[in-house]
């Protein structure tokens, strides 16, 4: 049931319960797998728009974190009989393990089309009371997204090295963990980073005690502006060392510079999303995960902030990337490292390289 009385009738798999959370869709065509623990997706219900979902089960590789991330999941045809050399269960068996609550056999596209006209709206899933009332009471309490602070829920404990044992590493950096994807440290791995990774509520004055070459800003779940511990952070931190940010560390650069974010209608989620880099005017494909966005009329009313947008989403005109030219600081709202999805904006992660190299020589 949606928020605004919509109703839809399918058949449970997973594990038996009642959740809420936020309905979205998300338009890959595969890699549930990895959409399942990105913990990004931390208290929303996901949607997938290809219907056959389930069909190579699930591994122990293709995750994005530890566990499932998100609240429910919500499917056309669910497909048990799986097929895959490298599959260890099905996925039914992976939601129960984690007491995840899923339903299929329902027009998927329907529902796809009503959020896109209407917007993303808070949902109840349920297996176990079919009781409409009592449905949208529950429903009617849910807080949804919009103020609350999910980094919470999904942020590392202490901190920890990721790759300690890196040979022949370029720079040392931090990376803030507001709910990273496991795929972004990997590619920074590959780019010759040794990573630190400290939770979310880490000092400015504990992270620079390290005196790391740059400092890197996760992705993670919900609405950027809530962060106030990270904004006050990150603030402190810009101009001090290189800064580079995807998704929620995006809009959190934007946030301690003193711009504003906004909710999008529908959100940004999937696979296929085109980018233009206004850089090249190259197109690329990305994969993008995020209901929040960067307002770009508050970035003109900035203050001794040289900045330039790097890139444009071409579906909506949305900003997907900022270069702030006199602190050495940069972004993109996009997942360059495309897991699942395409491998265009890889080349952005060694973009780190350059900027700490310039901010070594005082040249940025």
């Amino acid at each position: 049931m949606l928020e605004d009385g919509t109703i839809f009738n399918g058949k449970s798999f997973g594990s038996s319960g009642e959740i809420t959370g936020e309905v979205v869709f998300n338009t890959s065509m595969t890699g549930y797998q990895e959409i399942l623990t990105d913990p990004s997706y931390n208290e929303q219900i996901i949607t997938m728009t290809y219907p056959q979902i389930g069909n190579y089960g699930v591994n122990d590789k293709d995750v994005e974190s530890k566990k499932i991330q998100l609240s429910g999941l919500i499917v056309k045809e669910y497909l048990d009989y799986y097929s895959n050399w490298r599959a260890k269960s099905s996925l039914a068996e992976y939601l129960k393990k984690y007491n995840i609550t899923a339903i299929s056999d329902i027009d998927t596209r329907e529902l796809t089309r009503h959020i896109r006209s209407k917007g993303s709206m808070n949902g109840i899933l349920s297996s176990q009371n079919f009781d409409f009332s009592y449905l949208a009471k529950k429903l009617k309490e849910y807080p949804g997204l919009i103020g609350r602070d999910l980094v919470k829920n999904v942020t590392c404990s202490k901190p920890y090295y990721y790759n300690s044992k890196i040979k022949n590493s370029l720079f040392n950096i931090t990376a803030i963990d507001y709910g990273t994807k496991l795929n972004i440290f990997r590619c920074l791995n590959d780019a010759g980073f040794r990573i630190k990774v400290v939770p979310a509520s880490t000092s400015s004055a504990e992270i620079l005690k390290d005196n790391p070459d740059g400092i890197f800003l996760s992705n993670g779940p919900g609405d950027p502006s809530a962060l106030g511990y990270a904004i006050k952070t990150i603030s402190e931190l810009l101009g001090k060392k290189p800064v580079f940010g995807i998704c929620l560390g995006h809009q959190l650069i934007a946030l301690a510079l003193g711009a504003k974010t906004y909710k999008l209608k529908f959100g940004h989620h999937g696979g296929n999303h085109p980018v233009k880099n206004l850089e090249t005017g190259g197109v690329e494909i990305t994969t993008q995960n995020h209901g929040f966005n960067v307002d770009s009329q508050s970035l003109e009313e900035l203050k001794n902030i040289k900045y330039r947008i790097t890139h444009m989403n071409l579906n909506d005109g949305t900003i997907e990337g900022i270069d702030y030219e006199n602190i050495s600081a940069y972004s993109v709202q996009h997942h360059p490292e495309g897991g699942p999805g395409p491998h265009d904006s890889r080349y952005i992660f060694k973009n780190f390289i350059k900027k700490i190299e310039n901010f070594k020589n005082n040249n940025y």
